[in-house]
């Protein structure tokens, strides 16, 4: 590990802002959103059932029946039928009652479970008894609550941890374009795709001569797919160098508008234009396409160089320019690249 480019791939929780490594990163989220009940119980539950419910559209059907029964509270409250809800029903059953979190939130908005007798349907019946859930008596006081509830139960999105990703900048190092990945930033294991690399190496010599641009590109691309993350260098024209260190690390599938962004957020004068130049010298121009479209994954050193002419026009105005364009409280926290 002491030898790996960054340990590994880091997740921040949202609500706690827990950095945890990839793996445990649903264990940590759902301790989150159980202790957060503690706090805002509504607001918990909704989380549950949009977070932990795998299946979208039987969480969208199931938010959209329970939306419709709040409407009919909150539209008839004079109706004591619409504040009762059969638990043995079928659209409930098949609907709602499967959701995880959804039982919290009936709990958490009001209501409570009540073992109620079925209407008679003749004399010669027996009378039967079936389990509801009715809205307390004192909800019908707080029916904007309700519409609030429901609101936010249509609106909200799962809880899902964010690409941990934390500014770290290196002196000039030759060792700047040498990279060693852990596993995590492979769809593969490191085994295998060390397999996979030595057979194609083999076969590269036999094949170049008889495969087309054509499909060297759709291989290469095919290639760039095994990739779910990648780790980015950036070298300023003075040497140093901003990485994704430890816990900055990009998704293969981001845009580079999130690497110039990136890199901005570094910068003293975040106004400078600027480019980055890729492997080769290629310019980095069209910030919607993917790191893995470009090739830059697993990981790659990138160049920045500054817009010659406004240089020019700085210089020319003889404004004082700092000493290094990134932010000081950066380059106080500077590194050695090992």
């Amino acid at each position: 590990a002491a030898g790996l480019s960054v340990p590994g791939v880091y997740f921040r929780c949202p609500l706690t802002g827990a950095v945890v490594r990839k793996g445990a990163t649903e264990r940590r989220i759902r301790e989150a959103i159980v202790a957060y009940f503690s706090v805002d119980p509504v607001a918990a539950s909704i989380m549950e059932i949009h977070t932990f419910n795998k299946d979208r559209e039987k969480v969208r059907v199931g938010v959209e029946t329970m939306a419709r029964y709040l409407d009919n509270i909150y539209l008839h409250p004079e109706e004591e039928k619409y504040r009762k809800i059969k638990l043995q029903n079928k659209v409930f059953q098949e609907r709602i009652s499967c959701l995880e979190g959804i039982h919290k939130f009936f709990q958490a908005i009001g209501f409570e479970t009540k073992t109620l007798p079925v209407p008679e349907q003749g004399k010669e019946i027996p009378q039967t008894t079936e389990e509801y859930y009715v809205l307390k008596e004192e909800m019908l006081t707080r029916l904007e609550d309700l519409k609030d509830y429901k609101e936010q139960l249509l609106s909200s999105e799962p809880v899902r941890a964010q690409l941990d990703r934390q500014l770290s900048v290196f002196k000039p190092s030759p060792a700047a374009a040498r990279f060693e990945l852990p596993n995590d930033f492979y769809n593969l294991t490191a085994e295998e795709i060390k397999r996979e690399q030595r057979l194609r190496s083999e076969a590269v010599e036999k094949a170049s001569m008889l495969r087309t641009r054509a499909m060297r590109e759709r291989d290469e691309q095919r290639e760039m797919r095994k990739y779910n993350y990648t780790l980015l260098r950036v070298r300023f024209p003075d040497g140093y160098i901003l990485q994704g260190k430890d816990l900055r690390t990009f998704y293969a599938r981001e845009s580079v508008s999130v690497l110039y962004s990136f890199v901005r957020e570094a910068l003293v004068n975040d106004w400078l234009p600027f480019e980055l130049l890729g492997p080769g010298g290629v310019k980095l121009t069209d910030e919607n396409l993917a790191f893995n479209e470009c090739g830059l994954v697993p990981s790659s050193l990138l160049t920045l160089v500054w817009d010659a002419s406004v240089m020019a026009d700085i210089q020319a105005a003889g404004e004082e320019q700092p000493a290094s364009p990134l932010k000081p409280e950066l380059l106080s926290r500077v590194q050695t690249l090992s």
